[in-house]
């Protein structure tokens, strides 16, 4: 078994009135929030898929399929803490994760250090993980203020 592992996950989600923009477990003031299944938290839900990308454990839609009532409406920093208890139970544990989150607005820098702390508190590492935030520049969905994306890079390594 190889020591070291990486994962790469990506998640996109629309923007809609009537939801509330959840980010990295926090709740962020804005008039439009994110629609899916679960709290639809973009940036927890690309950490999710690298994470379980690096462990070759499939993705999130797998472990919590949107056809399952289990998961209306979930709160995604629940879910990252299953998905830990996952990989530690194949045998791994998370070393660090780097993620981007793509999005016109709101400007979410104000609330990075929040969102690193709901992550750390899920059981990822303390001082292990980074976020960074860009716009779109006003190109494609994300720049049309349509929706937002989130890219992440996740490293585990073996337990033994």
């Amino acid at each position: 078994m190889d020591k070291l592992r990486v994962g790469i996950g990506y998640d996109s989600h629309r923007l809609v009135q009537g939801r509330k923009l959840i980010l990295g477990g926090v709740d962020i003031p804005h008039e439009k929030g994110l629609h899916g299944y679960s709290d639809a938290d973009v940036l927890l839900h690309a950490l999710m898929d690298a994470l379980l990308g690096a462990a070759a454990l499939g993705d999130i839609g797998q472990h919590f399929p949107n056809t399952d009532e289990a998961y209306k409406d979930a709160d995604s920093l629940e879910l990252l803490k299953k998905v830990l208890g996952l990989i530690e139970k194949d045998g791994y544990e998370p070393v660090n994760a780097d993620i981007t989150l793509v999005a016109e607005e709101p400007k979410v820098a104000p609330h990075i250090g929040h969102m690193i702390v709901n992550i750390e508190k899920a059981g990822m590492p303390e001082g292990s993980v980074n976020i960074k935030a860009t716009t779109g520049e006003g190109m494609g969905f994300v720049g049309r203020g349509e929706g937002m994306a989130c890219m992440a890079v996740a490293l585990i390594r073996r337990l033994d």
